[in-house]
């Protein structure tokens, strides 16, 4: 099957809202309207990504493609914190990781589950594989919390911040490769439907998107900080909600749309796959690049958002535990994403 007009208009969306960004940033437009195009222009090139992605699941297995499609997904996000590092905006990047696993984890996952359940009743999945998935979740928020603990509590290793901070992330990054051939080769998949776009197309919108995004990134950041003074929003909410649903739009669209396909094993392998790469991958990634700008960050996060992360991993794998998933738990999920966001619009 070939690109069909739908995909052009998508395509031709991408294009008109990433020049609008362009021309709002170097005419210096108000910075909440080059902070709003920017975040749209962001999404529009996650979802794009999304689309390229998915053409993989046909060629690949759900298990493959959700893993790279979590991955490059990631992208946006990815450009946004170097960006921001080098702006020294270390509470955005970490409000942003932070907010990446739990929107993620508890809202698209929430959404998915309110979706598939209306359309489809009680949906079910792989239960091991789900099982897994939540032990990881539960473990690595864990350890990302614990730097923030020991300062919290005063303890010894609260005066080694960077330190600690470089073991998490060294051990994060170990429990990654350790578990990746187990996602990689997933579980047993319903047939997968057929591919629309060729190798050649799908390369094409990956690099046309990755690059865009790594210009849009760095338009968003720089309206990032006035654009929230004049909002009267926090730069912590502003991480923790806005920049984490904007560079995970792909996740966002995608493990919905799944979920209303009836595809629940996908739309969980995209959704909480996404969450575990930022815990294990690019958070971790992102603490040791952070040795090469002048503003160091480390896991010491405000206690307020180590617990929200700790909250969020503890109903997501509770949720997800036995391989079934109800609208009524979708809710459940959605409503603790309302109260987090709402507690950070002030800050942290």
């Amino acid at each position: 099957m070939a690109v069909t007009r739908r995909d052009v208009f998508e395509l031709c969306i991408a294009a008109v809202l990433v020049a609008a960004a362009a021309v709002a940033h170097f005419a210096q437009a108000t910075p909440v309207l080059s902070f709003a195009l920017a975040a749209v222009a962001i999404a529009f090139l996650a979802r794009l990504v999304g689309a390229a992605t998915e053409q993989l699941g046909s060629r690949l297995g759900s298990s493959v493609a959700g893993v790279i499609q979590s991955g490059l997904g990631n992208l946006p996000e990815l450009f946004i914190a170097l960006f921001a590092l080098h702006d020294g905006l270390t509470r955005v990047v970490q409000s942003a990781l932070v907010g990446s696993v739990i929107a993620n984890g508890v809202l698209v996952l929430g959404i998915a589950f309110v979706v598939g359940g209306i359309r489809h009743g009680t949906q079910t999945f792989d239960s091991p594989r789900a099982r897994m998935i939540a032990t990881l979740a539960v473990l690595s928020a864990s350890i990302l919390a614990i730097p923030s603990l020991a300062h919290e509590f005063h303890a010894p290793a609260a005066s080694h911040a960077t330190a600690l901070s470089l073991i998490c992330a060294g051990v994060l990054l170990a429990l990654f490769f350790l578990t990746l051939p187990g996602f990689l080769a997933g579980g047993e998949e319903s047939a997968p439907e057929p591919a629309r776009w060729d190798v050649q197309t799908t390369v094409a919108v990956l690099g046309s998107a990755g690059v865009g995004a790594a210009f849009v990134s760095d338009w968003f950041v720089t309206a990032l900080k006035p654009a929230t003074h004049t909002l009267g929003m926090s730069q912590t909410f502003a991480g923790l909600v806005v920049v984490a649903i904007a560079g995970n739009a792909v996740e966002n669209v995608v493990g919905v749309q799944l979920a209303a396909r009836n595809r629940p094993d996908f739309a969980i392998s995209v959704i909480v796959n996404s969450a575990m790469q930022v815990a294990l991958f690019l958070t971790p990634v992102l603490v040791f690049a952070s040795l090469l700008f002048a503003a160091t960050l480390t896991l010491v996060f405000p206690t307020l958002l180590a617990v929200s992360l700790l909250l969020a991993a503890g109903l997501g794998a509770l949720v997800v535990y036995d391989g079934e998933s109800t609208w009524e738990e979708g809710a459940i999920l959605i409503g603790l994403y309302a109260v987090i966001a709402a507690s950070f619009w002030w800050g942290a």
